[in-house]
Formats: C-alpha cells, structure tokens, sequence
C-alpha cells in the first residue's frame, strides 16, 4: 500500500486529465454536477474542491451574468496566475451531447468575461471523461 499523499502539479492539459480521473474515479454518477478546483500559479491545485449540484440545463441568461459576477468576486481573491477549472458531471453514456457543449461553451465565456484564467472544460459520464476544448466546443455551436 502506497502511504505517500496525493500531490499532482498540473502543467498541461493531460496531466488536468489525469486529475480529474483520479478524483472521478471509478465513473458512475447519480446527478447532474459542476466541480471547480482552483490551480495556483506553481501548478498545485488547492485541496478543495468545489461541487455545484443540479446542473441539468444549461444556464440561462440570468443565470450566467450571476456566475460571471461570481468569477468577478473570486478573481479579486485570487493571486495572479491562480486559475479556475472545471468539469461537467452526469449519469448516462456517451460523450459529449447538446447540453454538456452549452455548459463548456458557458464556462468558457463566463471565464473570459470575468477575466479569470482556465483550463480545458472536462466532462465525465457514467462510461467516459473527456475534454471539451475550447475551439472544438465553438466549432460545434451552429
């Protein structure tokens, strides 16, 4: 048995994966969920991580303007090069569907509204975590 703490650095997107997976894992899940982390500057993501539940649908317009606030607040927390990543979890098969490219596309649009760094939007399923990258979530929008 390995006693050594789970400490990762995040420094690209596979190792942000490989993250997500160690703390998805085993995939299954009973509800619709956003998780954010927050990664400092050196790469060392902070040990707690944030569960928004219910996220079914997409957010409204309302919806966003208050979540960009809410990244406004936060930003003004957070030490220069600190960044906000997210995944999107939810039961069921598959990869990504309608709803779940709505919520990257929000995140990534939120993100760039309330000026707050990220990383690639994750998503896992009952069967699946896979990245939702930016320029593939907006080629998909029409």
């Amino acid at each position: 048995m390995n006693d050594t703490p789970y400490a990762p650095v995040i420094r690209s997107q596979a190792d942000l994966e490989d993250v997500w997976r160690h703390l998805m894992g085993p995939l299954g899940f009973g509800g619709h969920s956003l998780w954010l982390m927050f990664v400092q500057p050196d790469g060392t993501p902070l040990p707690h991580l944030s569960q928004v539940e219910d996220c079914v649908r997409p957010p409204t317009a309302e919806e966003q303007v208050s979540f960009v606030a809410l990244l406004r607040t936060l930003r003004g927390e957070m030490r220069k090069g600190e960044r906000i990543v997210f995944l999107r979890s939810r039961p069921g098969r598959g990869g990504a569907g309608p709803d779940d490219l709505a919520w990257a596309r929000s995140l990534y649009a939120a993100c760039r509204a309330a000026d707050v760094e990220t990383d690639v939007v994750h998503l896992a399923t009952d069967e699946v975590l896979v990245p939702l990258p930016m320029d593939e979530v907006l080629a998909q929008t029409a």
